[in-house]
């Protein structure tokens, strides 16, 4: 089936087969409780722990950073007293020899011992510089003097210390920083250097007196090694933050599945299972306990028998109820056709024993044989009536001209008589599959229950038309309408408002069952002394090719009936 679809096409299917499998694992899995549950005690603990990995990180670099200036300030320190003490003792003399040069920038550089050795001179500040040398080649630390006004070029200040010796000025006692140095971090570190009176000796002629601030000397700790120790802390805490949200989330689905989604599930198979007609052991397999569960179950099973009880209660009300309705139904149609049929067999009865008094009276006998005829007629009439409202055979559809039979059907002599104007709207010339003899009744029965409510004259309009799959028949006139509290019962068997013999009260009742069993439907609409209006609607047949072969049919044997 892919092969025949575009590319388009395809694309948009295995999307929707996509978003199908997503909507299908959502619905299994993330939406249950427990699901629910895991998802958000992991949110919380997620979150407290990110905090918790949070701080601690930050005081590991805190701690790490403090450790690293005690560390400078302690070599800042011993560096500091080292340097004095060559001051102190006029700096210090060592043998020359290759790559041990005199200081150009002292006084007595070099001098010669009494055996002939050349000895040159190294004061506080070259003493510090070549230390650091053989300290940074340890990897230990870097150090130095340094000033804005270095008398030697090589204690030319950098960048860091220069800002550093510039808010010495101001009245700073440190400048302290993290830097990046050949791709290592250290931590950099300058104090102020005051001159002492040992410093005079060199730096009195450069105008400095005792207690200025001649330089700094900074010092730089390497880092490296302290923050990879932080990154595999944090490494050692994430992996342990994971396991722990494992363990813990694994802990939680099988503590909540085993406490309350199980039961839950039990609880929810017995309320599938549940049935009114099962009235004992309907609490098998429902969770057991005194949590919340348990007593929700206990609480099922308390409404599972009340609804048992209710039900069995309702349904022998209803049984009452049904059985005195029909009772109730039997007794009026019982009186209704004792009342229809007594008051034809009275006259009969009074017509034949007139005639056994006077037996040779011929007038008087053809007179009360004609009212004999009549009241049979009329009680076949009524036997009729309660055969057609009861009838439930099948309906046999055939072409009908549905307009010529309501105008056949609405001729009646009693409108002449009643001196009832008939007004005919019909627009449905075509012949359709419809019982004929099943409309027949219907329309007779409307027509006649109309011309009964008109009994001073008036109009009875007669309306026929197509909306959509709808065949429209409407009755109105301008009789003396139906009370409100006799709309409910116009479809009652033997209801009627009339007297002296004028209905039966069965011609309505026809009519619904008919045309119920016809798969249309009735609507009446009336007002006390307007008059009513009766709107029928008929499904047409579903099947076009039918009515069209029947209108056919129709037309071929209607035609040949003419030629013939």
């Amino acid at each position: 089936m892919t092969n025949m679809l575009s590319r388009p096409d395809r694309k948009n299917f295995r999307h929707s087969g996509l978003w199908k499998l997503i909507a299908t694992l959502v619905n299994r899995y993330i939406m249950q409780l427990k699901t629910k549950f895991i998802i958000f005690v992991a949110a919380v603990v997620i979150l407290s722990f990110s905090i918790i990995f949070f701080r601690i990180s930050c005081f590991q670099q805190r701690l790490v950073f403090d450790q690293a200036v005690i560390q400078a300030r302690m070599l800042h320190q011993q560096i500091r007293l080292t340097g004095k003490w060559v001051a102190d003792h006029n700096g210090l003399f060592i043998l020359k020899k290759e790559g041990v040069e005199p200081n150009p920038f002292l006084q007595d550089a070099e001098i010669r011992d009494s055996s002939g050795h050349w000895l040159v001179k190294r004061n506080s500040a070259m003493v510090i510089r070549e230390l650091s040398v053989y300290a940074a080649e340890e990897g230990f630390c870097r150090y130095g003097i340094t000033s804005l006004h270095p008398i030697n070029p090589a204690n030319i200040p950098d960048e860091f210390e220069k800002k550093g010796l510039e808010r010495f000025r101001q009245g700073a006692g440190e400048a302290i920083a993290v830097e990046e140095h050949e791709g290592h971090k250290e931590l950099r570190y300058i104090a102020p250097l005051p001159v002492e009176e040992p410093c005079l000796k060199c730096h009195g002629q450069h105008g400095y007196k005792i207690g200025d601030i001649c330089g700094g000397l900074s010092v730089a700790v390497p880092m490296d090694r302290a923050y990879e120790a932080i990154n595999h802390n944090n490494r050692l805490l994430l992996m342990i933050g994971i396991i722990t949200l494992c363990l813990l989330s694994l802990v939680i689905f099988l503590f909540f599945d085993g406490l309350v989604g199980r039961r839950l599930a039990r609880l929810s198979r017995a309320m599938d299972n549940f049935s009114d007609e099962k009235e004992d052991g309907f609490t098998d397999g429902l969770p057991a306990g005194n949590d919340e569960v348990g007593r929700l179950a206990k609480s099922f099973s308390n409404l599972c028998q009340r609804l048992i009880y209710s039900r069995q209660d309702l349904a022998h009300t209803r049984d009452q109820v049904i059985y005195e309705e029909k009772q109730d139904a039997l007794d009026r149609l019982v009186a209704g056709l004792g009342h229809e049929i007594n008051t034809p067999l009275t006259a009969m009865l009074n017509c034949l024993k007139t005639m056994e008094g006077s037996p040779e009276d011929l007038n008087l006998r053809q007179r009360h044989l004609k009212l004999l005829t009549k009241g049979l007629n009329r009680i076949e009439y009524i036997v009729h009536q309660l055969m057609t409202f009861g009838r439930r055979e099948g309906l046999h559809p055939q072409p009908v001209a549905v307009d010529e039979l309501i105008r056949e059907c609405c001729e009646t002599p009693d409108r002449g008589i009643k001196n009832i104007d008939l007004h005919l709207d019909l627009n449905l010339p075509h012949h359709y599959p419809l019982d004929k003899e099943a409309l027949k009744q219907v329309v007779m029965n409307i027509s006649l229950n109309a011309v009964q409510s008109m009994p001073d004259g008036g109009v009875l309009t007669v309306s026929s038309r197509r909306e959509d799959k709808w065949l429209i028949i409407e009755f109105q006139d301008t009789g003396m309408g139906i009370s409100p509290e006799n709309m409910d019962k116009i479809f009652e068997p033997f209801f009627t408002t009339r007297g002296g013999g004028q209905g039966t009260g069965l011609g309505l009742s026809v009519v619904y069952t008919l045309v119920r069993r016809m798969g249309g439907t009735l609507e009446v609409q009336s007002k006390e002394g307007r008059g009513s209006s009766f709107k029928i609607k008929l499904p047409m047949n579903k099947d076009n090719r039918l009515k069209t072969i029947l209108n056919a049919e129709f037309r071929i044997s209607k035609n040949r009936k003419y030629d013939e």
